[in-house]
């Protein structure tokens, strides 16, 4: 096992400024645990409020930080944006979360000692503190994903995965770089592919400041928009790939 792989953890943000200071000083630490190239990327999404002036502020308190300050594209080309830039910048391993505060650095440590097991390590939100709209957006994805490819995943839209870098670079190939549930697809995708894809459960908190964007209206449209989406996908892995060959461990 390489002591000196490079871990890139990715963090789109937008409106932030209730949480980017304590996200950054609960994601900073992890970056001891990888070699010394490793960054921890915020990726400031057009934010209208002050997150890009705190930023600012924080930078050079943070030798290991990048602040990607960039037009609002939405959460989804933003993810993809965000890891095109650590692949492009070297990565072995890139890991992303969220900026709202809802996940754990203090449970990523497994997560990078495993590394090498499977290729996408995934947190499974199975006891979620973030109420119940969240868990209808989790319920419906789930059964909008079962019905457009075949394929059954606990939690695939979770903030919380560590990606090895031949596995993301080639699930990217094939993704429109403004698919709004990039990380969905990316599971989705993998599964074609026969990446392995490990589970493993994570506390998920309620959102730690700032408002919550879910509500019911929203939910359907979610999934009417998926199930078009998803439709033109499959047509296209299905002609690369042909059927899913998944390979899903859950613990």
């Amino acid at each position: 096992m390489r002591a000196d792989e490079t871990l890139y953890i990715v963090i789109p943000a937008y409106n932030e400024s209730e949480n980017i200071t304590q996200v950054i000083n609960e994601w900073y630490p992890q970056l001891e645990l990888a070699g010394p190239k490793s960054r921890l990327c915020i990726f400031n999404d057009g934010s209208k409020d002050n997150t890009a002036e705190i930023l600012k502020d924080l930078q050079p308190g943070y030798s290991q930080l990048d602040v990607i300050n960039k037009e609002n594209s939405g959460h989804g080309a933003t993810l993809i944006q965000a890891y095109q830039y650590a692949l492009a910048k070297g990565a072995d391993y890139v890991f992303q979360t969220d900026s709202d505060g809802q996940t754990l650095g203090s449970e990523f440590k497994p997560f990078w000692e495993e590394r090498h097991e499977q290729a996408f390590y995934v947190g499974l939100r199975s006891k979620r503190e973030d109420g119940f709209s969240r868990k209808v957006v989790t319920t419906v994805l789930r059964w909008v994903i079962r019905m457009s490819f075949g394929i059954s995943l606990p939690d695939a839209n979770t903030p919380y995965r560590l990606m090895e870098r031949g596995a993301l670079e080639a699930c990217l190939e094939t993704m429109p770089q403004d698919f709004f549930l990039s990380n969905v697809l990316l599971l989705v995708t993998a599964c074609y592919r026969g990446d392995s894809i490990r589970y493993r459960e994570i506390v998920f908190r309620p959102r730690q400041g700032g408002e919550n964007s879910i509500n019911l209206k929203r939910i359907f449209k979610i999934g009417r928009q998926s199930l078009r989406s998803f439709r033109e996908a499959r047509q296209n892995l299905e002609t690369r790939y042909g059927k899913p060959a998944v390979r899903v461990i859950k613990e």
